[in-house]
């Protein structure tokens, strides 16, 4: 009877162990997925601050550059190439200001959705002379995404078509979102030379390693498929009710 009472008092205690990890678990993606939001927001600020702040102030500036350069006379025409030079770093500070702007948080994820950003990015990497970008969407999966899912799925895609114009060499990529009952499911593939997963992930901080924590805050799945001269295939899985 002592033996039946001391496995009972085992087996209490074993559970009330799997119940208090089970809690801290809990609280640890809670408090992830906070210091994440609190990151998304300064990356919202400054991004915003780079476009509506000092980008118009650049815009400004150039405008009022030109006007100088058209009130000078001909006489002055050593001044007219130095105004120029100027007017043209104001356009490339102008652009660069845009693009670290896009990159920190496109204001176009805030303003008009997941959908519209990742059309954006794509049509931005293939100015860029990355690959083209085919995007292939649920229409069932958008509306039901809160702002943590939009932001997260952008964020995996932006680092996967990074990875793509980076490493891989590859001429096409392709986009996919589908919802299979509860659970979103993404895939990101190209037809590029391949990768070794294991290197890919190398990394937990940033880059594809970093994706995989987020989603794992989520309770989420991320994956790498690849092959030496056989394209690469990144997987990501992610609950409707996560957030």
């Amino acid at each position: 009877m002592n033996d039946a009472m001391g496995d009972d008092d085992l087996r209490a205690q074993y559970q009330r162990l799997l119940q208090r990890i089970e809690a801290n678990e809990g609280e640890f993606r809670r408090l992830g997925r906070s210091v994440w939001r609190v990151q998304e927001d300064e990356r919202r600020r400054l991004a915003r601050e780079l476009h509506d702040g000092i980008g118009q102030n650049l815009t400004a500036l150039k405008h009022q550059l030109a006007l100088v350069a058209t009130a000078l006379p001909p006489a002055q025409a050593g001044l007219h190439g130095k105004l120029e030079a100027a007017i043209a770093l104001c356009t490339e500070t102008l652009e660069d200001t845009r693009e670290l702007s896009r990159l920190l948080r496109p204001p176009i994820l805030d303003d008009l959705g997941l959908e519209p950003a990742l059309r954006s990015l794509a049509r931005s990497l293939r100015a860029g002379g990355g690959p083209e970008v085919e995007l292939d969407f649920d229409p069932e999966v958008l509306p039901a995404l809160n702002d943590d899912l939009q932001t997260l799925l952008f964020r995996v895609v932006q680092e996967a078509l990074n990875n793509i114009v980076k490493h891989a060499q590859a001429n096409q990529a392709r986009v996919q979102l589908r919802k299979r009952g509860n659970e979103l499911r993404l895939l990101v593939e190209d037809d590029g030379h391949g990768c070794d997963p294991a290197l890919a992930l190398g990394s937990g901080g940033s880059g594809l390693g970093g994706m995989r924590e987020r989603l794992r805050l989520y309770g989420g799945r991320f994956e790498i498929q690849s092959a030496a001269g056989g394209g690469t295939r990144v997987l990501a899985a992610v609950t409707l009710d996560a957030g």
